[in-house]
C-alpha cells in the first residue's frame, strides 16, 4: 500500500512537476513581484528601489491619459465582444448544416486565429497602407480609400476588422461544439410542427448552448481588455496615442518611459478591474443558463 502510494507521488512529480514549476516561474512569481514593485518608484534599471506605499496608486487617479486609453479599451471590448459573437455564431449556425466542404471552411476560418497577433498586425498594416488604396482605385469604392490608420475613428475600427477576422473562427469552434449536442429530435420535431428557422434558432438553439456562450463571452471579453500585441504592431497607439489600449499603455510606462513602479500599479488595479468584470459576467451568463 504505501509503495503503490509513493508510486502514484512519484508519477505525479515527475509527469506535473516540470509545468507546474515552469508555471511558478513564469506566472506566479513574476506576478508576486510585480504587486511589491507597484508600491516601490523602482526605474526597471537601477539597483535602487525606495518604498512609496500607494502614492503610484493616487496618481493613477489623476492621470487623465490612463482613463482616456483605458475608455479606449472600454469601448473597444463592447464593440468586439457583440461583433465576433455574432460573426462566430452566424458561421457556426452555417457549418452544423450538412453542406459540401464543410470541414474546410471550418479550417479555412480558424486558419487566422493560429498566426501571432504580432505578426498580424504587420501583415495588416500593409492591406492598409499599400493595397486598400489600390482597391479603391480599381473598384471606386470609398470604403477601401479611407485613412484606416491614419484617424482616430478608422483606426479604432481598423483593430475591430483585424481582430474580428482573426479570432472569429476560434469562437466558432465552440459555438459548433455546443450545437452539435443539441438533440437532432428536438430539431426535427420543431421543424414537424412548423417551426420557422428564426423560431428554432431562438427557441431552442440559444437556450440550448448557453453554456458555450458563456465560454465564448469569458474569453472574448478577456482577450479584448488584454488586447496588446495587434495594438503595438498594427497601430502602435496612433494616431497621436488615439488608440493606446490599456496594456499597451502600461507597456509604455513601464518600458518606454521607464516608470516600472507606476506601471506595475497600473497592471495590478487593472488585473483587479479585468477579473471583477469577468466574473460578473460568467455569474450573470450562468444565471440564464439555470433560468432557461
Amino acid at each position: 500500500m504505501q509503495n503503490r502510494r509513493a508510486r502514484n507521488i512519484f508519477n505525479q512529480i515527475v509527469f506535473l512537476g516540470p509545468a507546474l514549476l515552469f508555471f511558478i516561474v513564469i506566472v506566479v512569481i513574476p506576478f508576486f513581484l510585480g504587486m511589491m514593485y507597484a508600491f516601490t518608484d523602482w526605474n526597471g534599471i537601477s539597483d535602487k528601489v525606495n518604498f512609496v506605499g500607494i502614492k503610484n496608486f493616487e496618481h493613477i487617479f489623476t492621470d487623465v491619459r490612463f482613463w482616456t486609453n483605458f475608455w479606449f479599451s472600454i469601448r473597444y471590448t463592447f464593440c468586439y465582444v457583440i461583433i465576433v459573437n455574432l460573426v462566430a455564431f452566424i458561421l457556426a449556425n452555417l457549418l452544423t448544416v450538412p453542406i459540401r466542404f464543410r470541414n474546410l471552411f471550418r479550417s479555412i476560418f480558424f486558419i487566422p486565429n493560429v498566426v501571432s497577433g504580432l505578426l498580424l498586425g504587420f501583415i495588416w498594416q500593409f492591406i492598409f497602407i499599400n493595397v486598400f488604396p489600390d482597391i479603391a482605385e480599381i473598384t471606386n469604392l470609398g470604403i477601401f480609400g479611407l485613412p484606416w490608420l491614419g484617424s482616430a475613428s478608422t483606426a479604432f475600427w481598423g483593430l475591430i476588422i483585424v481582430s474580428v477576422w482573426q479570432s472569429a473562427g476560434y469562437i466558432m469552434v465552440i459555438y459548433i461544439a455546443g450545437m452539435s449536442n443539441i438533440p437532432q429530435e428536438l430539431l426535427e420535431a420543431a421543424k414537424t410542427d412548423g417551426a420557422t428557422a428564426w423560431q428554432v434558432l431562438r427557441n431552442i438553439k440559444v437556450p440550448l448552448i448557453m453554456p458555450s456562450i458563456t465560454v465564448s463571452l469569458f474569453i472574448t471579453m478577456s482577450w479584448a481588455l488584454k488586447m496588446f500585441d495587434l495594438n503595438l504592431s498594427l497601430t502602435n497607439g496612433g494616431p497621436f496615442n488615439s488608440s493606446v489600449s490599456v496594456a499597451l499603455d502600461i507597456f509604455m510606462e513601464a518600458f518606454r518611459k521607464n516608470h516600472y513602479g507606476f506601471g506595475a500599479a497600473k497592471a495590478l488595479l487593472f488585473t483587479i478591474l479585468v477579473a471583477v468584470v469577468t466574473f460578473m459576467q460568467v455569474r450573470t451568463t450562468q444565471k440564464r443558463e439555470v433560468e432557461l
